[in-house]
């Protein structure tokens, strides 16, 4: 059961967002609520199209499914071809879910040109869903730049006071990324090209290229270089709290919870299959830097006087988690990578919203101007510390099972860097909870704190969701492992099938030295023409 629907339920879904800009355009922006509700309306329906997706899914089988594949520039062998499978599935539903959410959060937090922020918002809704579906190259360089420009606006227009130069960075950084990668598909495109005569960017087709190691190496390192900027990766992570600290709520929720999984993504997606020699050679560097990550992010976590920068900084160390278990590259490591993701979007988003919550009240992220608020907000204080326990990676939550996973497969990779990675599980406990002590507890010194209001009904509207999720995946994650199974079974057989360093050796007549036969004997007829 591949094809379940022949409706095109993934351009639906990508597309349904621009449906509520054009609604938006037609509302007078002086109306900011009827904004906020259409965007909201908008969000809510998106998420609910998505939820076929889970249930039609059939986790049997490692194939695209839901696929729509049409031609779009033929001449150069450009075609419109969407579709998901395992690794891809809870991206989708992350997305659409958190962005719902999102619009939610911003009915007060936003006060100004309401309707150019919400029709950001929608617009980036749509970029995200569309890179977790596109199996185009150039279908995914399109939605991945298209990303780019209403999180530039969202930062640099509702941001904070640095809020020009928070923009300027992320987008330099990500752009710079970017380039390397187009240049990278350029390369693949032609190579092919070269070898069969045939003009394709179907990712899927790249599976099977059988390229030579050195080739590889190049070509891994340019994508290597987008995508850990975009994880961020240490030490590609300084544009990062930056970002954070200046957007919106908002646009740290969507930052943090979907964009930065833009990267992750596309290691599985792209690096691991397409070069897997290539991976298989990097995979100290890559395990080495993540735990690098891992104990740095929190160790300056440990030191920030800012609730948000805080926060930000904790990404790195959870990213890098991400990064260990699917480096370690054996089911364990790579699913836990997978729900970590999954697991990150929704604690670090929940946390970010909390942070919000505070803002909207004292307008204030120093942690210094807190303490006590348990006594005024108790409720507040409830839900904050359950975050934090999710965050941290307490048993019966989601951290602790991505958290698990990650830790085990890192174990049978490497019981050095699994050890070390321990070291940030008991790190990031430390951080988390004295910030908790410090914002919550002790006596109410700043007299603006005991006039702070509960939670509204609109601010449990969008952290009751989130907490539902945290305790599902930590109380009961089989239908969330279970769906991902077969597709990361395939993809480690697919990486450790032909990422040998040795694999042109023995397989001297197999399609890396058939590959290498094609392109010199392309090569040398251009030189006698």
């Amino acid at each position: 059961m591949m094809n379940v629907v022949n409706f095109p339920i993934l351009s639906f879904i990508t597309y349904l967002p621009l449906l509520g800009i054009v609604a938006i355009a037609f509302i007078d922006g002086k109306h900011h609520d009827r904004i906020r509700w259409v965007a909201f309306l908008t969000g809510v329906v998106t998420f609910a199209a998505s939820l076929p997706l889970y249930f039609l899914f059939d986790a049997s089988t490692y194939r695209m499914q839901f696929v729509e594949d049409i031609p779009w520039i033929e001449q150069f062998g450009i075609r419109y071809h969407m579709g998901i499978d395992g690794i891809s599935l809870f991206l989708i539903l992350l997305t659409t879910f958190l962005s719902a959410l999102a619009y939610l959060s911003t009915w007060s937090a936003v006060t100004e040109k309401v309707k150019g922020y919400m029709i950001s918002l929608l617009f980036l809704e749509t970029g995200m869903i569309g890179v977790f579906c596109a199996l185009d190259f150039i279908l995914f360089y399109f939605f991945w730049e298209v990303m780019l420009i209403p999180m530039y606006f969202i930062i640099g227009i509702w941001g904070g006071p640095r809020r020009i130069y928070a923009a300027v960075k992320f987008f330099i950084y990500t752009m710079s990324g970017s380039v390397l990668m187009l240049v990278a598909i350029l390369v693949l495109w032609y190579l092919h090209y070269a070898a069969t005569g045939v003009s394709t960017f179907d990712i899927l087709t790249y599976y099977n290229m059988g390229l030579p190691s050195g080739i590889q190496i190049w070509l891994f390192l340019a994508f290597f270089l987008a995508f850990a900027i975009k994880v961020p990766m240490f030490p590609f992570h300084t544009w990062l709290p930056d970002a954070h600290v200046e957007a919106p709520t908002a646009g740290s929720v969507i930052l943090a919870g979907v964009l930065l999984k833009m990267g992750t993504y596309g290691f599985l997606r792209f690096s691991l299959p397409i070069f897997p020699q290539a991976s298989m050679q990097f995979i100290p560097v890559i395990l080495a830097l993540s735990v690098i990550g891992i104990i740095y992010g929190a160790l300056v976590s440990l030191a920030q006087d800012d609730i948000k920068k805080l926060v930000a900084y904790s990404s790195v160390s959870h990213l890098g988690y991400c990064m260990l278990g699917m480096f370690a590259l054996n089911p364990e490591g790579v699913k836990g990578s997978i729900i970590q993701m999954v697991n990150h979007g929704l604690s670090t988003g929940a946390l970010f919203l909390i942070v919000g919550i505070l803002y909207e009240r004292r307008h204030t992220r120093l942690i210094s101007e807190y303490g006590g608020v348990l006594k005024v907000m108790p409720l507040f204080a409830a839900i904050f510390l359950m975050v934090c326990f999710s965050s941290m990676g307490l048993p019966g939550l989601n951290g602790f099972i991505g958290e698990l996973l990650i830790l085990i497969g890192a174990f049978k990779a490497s019981v050095g860097f699994g050890l070390a990675a321990t070291i940030g599980l008991m790190l990031g406990a430390m951080y988390l909870l004295w910030m908790y002590k410090r914002v919550m507890y002790g006596e109410i010194t700043n007299e603006e704190n005991r006039r702070l209001k509960d939670m509204t009904g609109r601010e449990y509207a969008y952290m009751l969701p989130i907490l539902l999720f945290i305790v599902w995946i930590g109380v009961y994650p089989r239908p969330f492992l279970d769906k991902m199974d077969t597709s990361v079974q395939h993809l480690l057989e697919l990486v450790h099938s032909k990422g040998s360093v040795h694999a042109d050796a023995r397989e001297s007549r197999g399609p890396g030295a058939i590959f290498n036969d094609k392109i010199s004997e392309r090569f040398d007829a251009d030189q006698r023409l």
